[in-house]
């Protein structure tokens, strides 16, 4: 088994310091690594796209299980002691790039013409995702891979706490990214991290999230980008009823956004918190004929 360095000491035998730019926190715990892998069930038949590799922390265990790891980093100082660290191994790519510049399809090296591209359920073969996600990023590079042509299998990732509760809200405290994940797939807490897991040490604590992304769509395929039309307008005005904040944002009369909701048993009252995605599915379709071309 790879024995990985402590980052702390890395990064003094490298010169380099924590980029706060970047938004750098390396993970220090000596047990969450092996934890977050075993998380994510990895197997040697697996491909495993990392992003934000950093110094190696979760790359050293992942060298270990999976059959291929796609190492992405965006810091060319820190691609630098990767490459050092892993060069020699052959079941590791070290990648230098943002996760949101790159296409998933062309990391796993998968040559598909767009138009054979399907509109849900990825393509073989399956692969899966375990990231140490920068704060400010986490929502971005979650919908830029759950919207990816290619989806992974299931996704662990290291987030703020505060964010993975987002993720994993019920009806009643729903929001705009709990919605987005769940559409997608099934989230659930798998661990805390406290502060003190990191160096340096976040204002925040994390917590690590896996979500198994589902097979088959909540929604017709083509429903999908009227989905998010209408979820996005009821969240709008979380505070005022969906009547009236769909009729609102999708310039619909509130009687006829009122009698779609009733016709299919959602009070037009609540708010938008309150629906389950299964809610939404249903309002979608009821407003879908409403709105030009359903989108």
């Amino acid at each position: 088994m790879m024995q990985m360095k402590d980052p702390r000491k890395l990064l003094k035998t490298y010169g380099l310091a924590p980029r706060r730019s970047l938004g750098q926190n390396f993970l220090v715990d000596s047990k969450a690594p092996e934890r977050i892998v075993s998380g994510a069930d990895v197997s040697s038949e697996d491909v495993v796209l990392e992003v934000g590799a950093g110094l190696g922390t979760l790359t050293a265990p992942l060298v270990d299980q999976a059959g291929r790891v796609l190492a992405v980093e965006t810091d060319p100082k820190l691609v630098s002691v990767l490459e050092d660290q892993f060069g020699s191994y052959e079941n590791v790519q070290i990648i230098h790039g943002d996760i949101l510049d790159l296409d998933p399809l062309e990391l796993l090296g998968l040559d598909v013409p767009e138009d054979a591209r399907p509109l849900w359920g990825g393509l073989q073969p399956h692969y899966l995702v375990v990231a140490n996600l920068p704060y400010y990023i986490t929502a971005a590079v979650i919908r830029h891979l759950m919207e990816s042509s290619v989806r992974p299998a299931r996704m662990v990732l290291t987030v703020q706490r505060e964010v993975a509760q987002r993720i994993v809200a019920k009806p009643g405290d729903m929001n705009m990214l709990a919605i987005s994940v769940q559409f997608y797939g099934t989230p659930r807490v798998l661990f805390r991290l406290k502060r003190g897991a990191f160096y340096p040490v976040p204002a925040v604590e994390s917590a690590v999230v896996r979500v198994d992304l589902h097979e088959d769509p909540p929604v017709e395929d083509d429903h999908v980008d009227t989905f998010f039309r209408v979820a996005r307008a009821g969240f709008a005005q979380r505070r005022k009823q969906l009547r009236n904040t769909l009729s609102a944002t999708l310039h619909l009369a509130p009687t006829a956004v009122a009698e779609a909701l009733d016709a299919v048993d959602v009070d037009p009252t609540r708010r938008a918190e309150t629906l389950s995605l299964l809610e939404w599915g249903r309002v979608v379709r009821a407003l879908s004929p409403t709105l030009k071309g359903g989108s």
